[in-house]
């Protein structure tokens, strides 16, 4: 399949509130539409196909797409290149258009014009070598995240115009591999992976009053300009109500009251707020959250002679005075490697940790200091955010979490033998 020049966009891509209220729409919709098995899905990698097929469509085709689309079709085009162009424009983002044809198919310039930089391929009526083509494109144009095109072209086929998008990011704070082991809900007996992470920043929580009641927001910020919100209601609540609530948040529809803001015994699902002692002056919010992905974990401490572990474990005595004055033991020593945080492509890495606690008799903490204590231990939902425009990339509901896996020892054989 020869590809052809790529196209020029038409004008200077911006991004509109017009626009990024109307994907958010089609997302909330979109999303509506999760059951609980879970799922995720990206509005704004349909959108700007819906937009250029506006463009060209009349009657009640073009109705059907404005309505679709939010916005009005005579401005779909240009809100769409406005759309790409700020995908590809954020940190760690990248979007890209293609259009193949049959040979005899001829297409109006002023269409084509209008697609940005959009790659321009004719079919050569090989179908596995036009499906190799296909698949070559969405592999490279989302950088290995999606190895395949999601049509199949035959030989009825006259047009494939597609549309690849893809993020990553890494957090700003990492964190820490652990477990998790709810004690309510739908997981609750159920030894799982976990992360934790703690933060002095106690706005990066809030609790809202949405339409389907309580909804608890936990941004997870990423270095690229893009960010996480893990979203958790009501247990009873359906997964698009969820969703659709944590775009209404975001809209700016219901506020959520920041956790530096929120009263002492204040509650919303899997947050609490209280006062605890502390070493430090500092206050405290602590996460703990599921892996979106299959991950690897050991913990140590089951062999813990392996490690030189064993002694520093006995909690009735100190073992570290060269790290603090404070009488320290390990409770926790692991490690883990994960792939991926999600399918969208944010990164993970391995990570190795130990887990010190107070050991013997310690003087009492001198601070009485806030802390926030949120666990994600049931099904949540996610909104993947471009933290500037509050475009939402993609959603999705993390339905099941990733059980914690021990690792195996087999008999020595030859000690059997000795014993027999």
């Amino acid at each position: 399949m020869g590809v052809r020049a790529a196209a020029t966009a038409i004008g200077t891509p911006t991004l509109r509130a017009e626009t990024v209220r109307a994907v958010n729409r089609l997302t909330s919709r979109w999303a509506g539409t999760l059951g609980a098995e879970g799922g995720v899905l990206s509005a704004a990698g349909v959108w700007p196909l819906l937009a250029f097929l506006a463009d060209g469509a009349d009657g009640a085709a073009r109705e059907e797409l404005e309505d679709a689309l939010g916005i009005r079709a005579d401005n779909a085009a240009d809100a769409a290149r406005g759309l790409l162009g700020a995908l590809s424009a954020m940190r760690g983002s990248a979007a890209a258009v293609g259009l193949w044809t049959r040979p005899e198919l001829e297409l109006r310039e002023r269409w084509v014009r209008g697609l940005p930089e959009a790659t321009l391929g004719r079919f050569t009526g090989d179908d596995s070598a036009d499906r190799a083509a296909l698949d070559a494109w969405a592999k490279e144009r989302t950088g290995g995240l999606i190895p395949t095109m999601p049509v199949t072209v035959d030989k009825g086929a006259q047009l494939v115009l597609a549309a690849a998008q893809a993020v990553r990011t890494r957090w700003l704070q990492p964190f820490d591999d652990g477990e998790l082991a709810p004690e309510s809900g739908p997981w609750a007996g159920r030894y799982l992976n976990g992360l934790h992470r703690r933060t002095s920043l106690l706005d990066r929580v809030g609790v809202a009053q949405t339409a389907c009641g309580p909804l608890t927001v936990l941004k997870v910020l990423g270095d690229t300009g893009v960010d996480v919100h893990l979203l958790l209601g009501e247990e009873e609540t359906e997964p698009g109500a969820v969703l659709k609530a944590g775009i209404e948040v975001l809209s700016g529809a219901f506020r959520a009251v920041p956790g530096d803001l929120l009263p002492l015994g204040a509650r919303g699902p899997g947050l609490n707020v209280r006062n605890v002692r502390s070493y430090g002056r500092a206050p405290t919010l602590s996460v703990a959250t599921s892996p979106f992905s299959l991950a690897a974990d050991h913990d140590l401490l089951k062999s813990p002679e392996l490690f030189g572990l064993t002694s520093a474990t006995d909690r009735r005595h100190g073992h570290f005075p060269g790290i603090s004055d404070v009488p320290l033991a390990i409770a926790g020593a692991r490690q883990a490697a994960m792939a991926r945080f999600d399918a969208e492509g944010f990164e993970a890495a391995s990570v190795s940790a130990m887990v010190a606690v107070a050991g013997g008799i310690a003087p009492p903490p001198p601070y009485v200091v806030r802390r926030i204590d949120v666990d994600f231990d049931r099904p949540f939902g996610f909104l993947t955010v471009h933290r500037t425009s509050r475009l939402v990339l993609t959603a999705g509901w993390v339905a099941e979490p990733v059980d914690h896996v021990f690792e195996e020892f087999e008999e020595d054989e030859e000690f059997e033998e000795d014993e027999a």
